[in-house]
Parts: structure tokens; C-alpha cells; sequence
């Protein structure tokens, strides 16, 4: 596959092949652990809420909206980012996302229109990003009950403390990524 290529794996858009934006740090999730995930979240997949902070290449997003997902929120910061998510979701004829330029943490510190059903949160590796996003998306309510989430951290990192009515139910490395499904409870 070319470089700044990444994969569709399964659903609608099954091994369509989309360009993402040539920005540094930019590392689309691996195949094999997509895989995994969206295999832990089946079950839920069908007409969720989902919501991908740290969009980046796309690849959780569009791979959410591939295999059902009835609407996505996807943000970056990088103009060239947002640029390339929207040209690709063009592409695919998908009108079930919406990308907005902004700041993943800020946009956070709102209370949400709507709770979402899955959150992927897959912040830039080793800027800390991820306590902040955890801790606002339980206060500020933009978990469903019942809603998933999905950690992705560097693998020598630790994973920080969860809220207490989130459940740990999934935790696996793969090489250079460790990563984490959480359920939200009542």
C-alpha cells in the first residue's frame, strides 16, 4: 500500500484504499488492531453515536461509518487534516459525519447537543492528553449509559484512572500500542 494510504477493513467500504494528510505524528490506528476493536464493539456498532476527537487519518471513523455507524463526529486540529477527512468522506458519498477544525480538549470543556454511544480516543502519543479528555467527557456527560470507549496510548504508558462507573473490559498491546475498551455504566 502506498505511503499515507490506509485501508477500509470491513462493511460498505470494504478494502477501499483513502489518502490521508502527509503531518507529522500522524499514525492511522493499525490494521490488526482496528480489527480487533471493531470486533469488541459488533455488538454496538449498528446506528451508534460516535465521536473521534483526535481524527487524524480517519481510519477509526470511517471505519466506524463502514460497518454502520449512524453518525460520526470526527475533530482535528490540522486544517490539512480536515481538508483531507471531508474530501474522503466525498468520496465515499457519506453524509452520516461531520469534521470540524478544532481542539479536541476545548471542544470537550462544552456540554455536548447529544451524548454519544462509542468515543475513540486516540490522542497524539506522549503529550498527557488523554487524563484531560477522559476526566471531561465524564463531566461534562457526553457518554450515553452503557456507551464504549476506546483507549489507545503509547505501550509503555500508563493507562490513567478511570471514573468509577466506567468498567475496563478490554486491554491489549501490539507492538508500539496499547489499547483499552472501557464501558460506561450508570
Amino acid at each position: 500500500m502506498a505511503r499515507n494510504q490506509l485501508r477500509i477493513i470491513a462493511g460498505e467500504w470494504r478494502s477501499r484504499k483513502l489518502s490521508f494528510a502527509d503531518v507529522e505524528g500522524l499514525r492511522p490506528t493499525p490494521d490488526r488492531v482496528r480489527e480487533t476493536l471493531f470486533n469488541w464493539l459488533a455488538p454496538v456498532m449498528a446506528g451508534a453515536r460516535c465521536l473521534d476527537p483526535f481524527a487524524g487519518s480517519g481510519a477509526l471513523g470511517l471505519e466506524a461509518l463502514s460497518r454502520g455507524a449512524g453518525e460520526v463526529m470526527m475533530l482535528d486540529l490540522s486544517p490539512k487534516v480536515v481538508k483531507q477527512l471531508k474530501e474522503n468522506l466525498q468520496l465515499l458519498g457519506c453524509d452520516r459525519a461531520s469534521v470540524l477544525q478544532q481542539d479536541a480538549v476545548n471542544y470537550l470543556k462544552q456540554p455536548p447537543e447529544q451524548p454519544f454511544d462509542i468515543v475513540f480516543l486516540d490522542p497524539p502519543y506522549r503529550k498527557d492528553l488523554i487524563r484531560a479528555c477522559i476526566e471531561l467527557l465524564a463531566k461534562q456527560n457526553w457518554l450515553s449509559e452503557g456507551a464504549r470507549v476506546y483507549l489507545e496510548i503509547e505501550s509503555e504508558a500508563e493507562l490513567p484512572t478511570l471514573p468509577d462507573n466506567w468498567e475496563l473490559t478490554r486491554s491489549k498491546k501490539s507492538g508500539q500500542v496499547a489499547y483499552h475498551l472501557a464501558i460506561v455504566g450508570a
